[in-house]
């Protein structure tokens, strides 16, 4: 047998799906998708790092609900491996606002902070309501907490940006809006890695056969 076998507890774990759960990954998918076309024209509008740096993660937000629409009713260590590349796909956005913003920082001209400040409290709306779907999902396993972590950060970022947009109207300066990316970088690979070892101990978990007690030569 593979290693998805009934012996290691994949198949116990296939079919348990709580209620409304794919009806808010939907949704969520829904929402991510439509918010990264209009955050990847707002930041474009706007010359703003961190609306891109959002607009990114909403993109990849859209997939990671997808990949997880597409395990959600298969065994545990599938949802556990698409957790992890979620978690890889977590890091690899942190890592290109991170470049992004140090590229940045040379000196380009400041952005226009209404249109950062429209979009971002736009952004935060569809972001708190995926939010709160997604809320009673986030103690389940590694790949509903990673579906989770990403909406939590989403909702921090928005308000972020708000907050870079305040500081770039504010100033006259682009500084605000560097700060904001990197800090929203940061915190895509700090969560990437939580969801990276909570993956990683679900996988090992499956993985390795429970220990049955020796059977007496007299049985």
């Amino acid at each position: 047998m593979g290693g998805d076998s009934c012996a290691n507890g994949a198949c116990s774990a296939a079919a348990v799906v709580r209620p409304g759960y794919r009806r808010a990954l939907w949704a969520a998918l829904i929402v991510n998708a439509l918010m990264f076309g209009v955050e990847l024209a707002g930041a474009q509008v706007a010359g703003s790092v961190s609306l891109l740096a959002d607009a990114a993660d909403f993109l990849g937000d859209a997939a990671n609900y997808a990949l997880s629409l597409a395990v959600l009713s298969m065994g545990l260590i599938w949802r556990a491996r698409a957790a992890f590349l979620k978690g890889l796909t977590m890091a690899a956005f942190g890592a290109f606002v991170l470049g992004k913003a140090a590229f940045s920082v040379a000196g380009g001209a400041p952005p226009e902070p209404l249109t950062m400040g429209f979009i971002a409290v736009l952004a935060l709306a569809a972001n708190v309501g995926v939010a709160l779907m997604l809320y009673a999902f986030r103690s389940g396993d590694a790949n509903m907490r990673s579906v989770w972590l990403c909406s939590r950060n989403d909702a921090i970022g928005n308000i972020a940006v708000m907050l870079a947009a305040l500081g770039v109207f504010g100033t006259g300066r682009a500084w605000p809006d560097l700060i904001v990316a990197a800090i929203m970088g940061t915190l895509g690979i700090t969560a990437a890695w939580a969801v990276l070892r909570h993956a990683r101990t679900e996988m090992a978990s499956i993985r390795t056969p429970a220990v049955r007690p020796a059977r007496s030569s007299g049985d």
